[in-house]
């Protein structure tokens, strides 16, 4: 199989630098996101196996800036066969403990990038992408069981789900599969605070494996639903989670 070409957001760090990994592992060709941190995304990028990877940077709350980037990407890769949409914002806002302002800030700011993002991003990766094409959204468990102390995120996870089966339905008939991952926890530096001390201890023991996923595992999980063997799983939602939330 020719090397795909691959964009694949907020791929400076975490699950979308493991993921970028394992897209040039298989011998692709990757962009690597990134919002703000693009010493990091090049640092990343340099350190892919292979040849022929980029660095491309937009906010993605921005829908002219993701436009340029997707259209950029595409003009130096040649096309866009695979999308990961991984970025996201995590903004605590509890409703008892948060102002109206702070409400609403944290509710548009993570809709923003979360959902509206991936949103823009697909409109435009699809603008370049052909039959056989894959889509791949990240969730979170905490789109089906809930974030108390974040519910815009929780909610924009939710919609990300519901986006990813609407366009599996619209894109089918154009050969693209459009699937998610749902980690729970994951170890990365993002999540490292809350996985330190006995509050890690607590979120480790909620899976019955005694541990969280890996950035690694997560990005297996992501290289087979890109893969040309899993179009039959379009519209799937795929858990990583180690069995510490489980789905009717």
């Amino acid at each position: 199989m020719s090397p795909r070409h691959v964009l694949i957001t907020g791929a400076s760090r975490g699950i979308g630098a493991a993921t970028a990994h394992a897209f040039a592992a298989a011998g692709d060709r990757v962009a690597v996101h990134y919002g703000t941190r693009r010493e990091q995304a090049e640092a990343v990028r340099a350190a892919l196996p292979g040849d022929g990877h980029i660095v491309a940077g937009a906010d993605l709350a921005d829908a002219d800036a993701v436009r340029v980037m997707t259209d950029e990407v595409a003009a130096a890769l040649g096309s866009i066969d695979v999308l990961v949409n991984n970025a996201g914002v995590f903004v605590t806002h509890p409703i008892d403990a948060s102002s109206y302002e702070e409400w609403q800030r944290a509710w548009h700011d993570t809709l923003a990038v979360d959902l509206i993002g991936p949103a823009n991003l697909t409109w435009c990766a699809v603008r370049h992408m052909g039959p056989g094409g894959r889509i791949v959204n990240v969730g979170s468990r905490g789109g089906f069981r809930g974030e108390p102390e974040a519910p815009a995120y929780g909610a924009s996870k939710a919609g990300l789900v519901a986006f990813a089966q609407s366009l599996a339905r619209a894109l089918g008939p154009r050969g693209i599969a459009v699937s998610t991952v749902a980690p729970g926890f994951t170890e990365t530096d993002m999540a490292a605070e809350a996985l330190a001390g006995e509050a890690g201890a607590r979120r480790r023991a909620e899976s019955p494996l005694g541990r969280v996923a890996t950035a690694e595992e997560v990005a297996a999980a992501i290289l087979f639903l890109a893969s040309p063997l899993a179009e039959m799983t379009s519209g799937t939602v795929i858990d990583v989670n180690g069995a510490s939330f489980l789905r009717m």
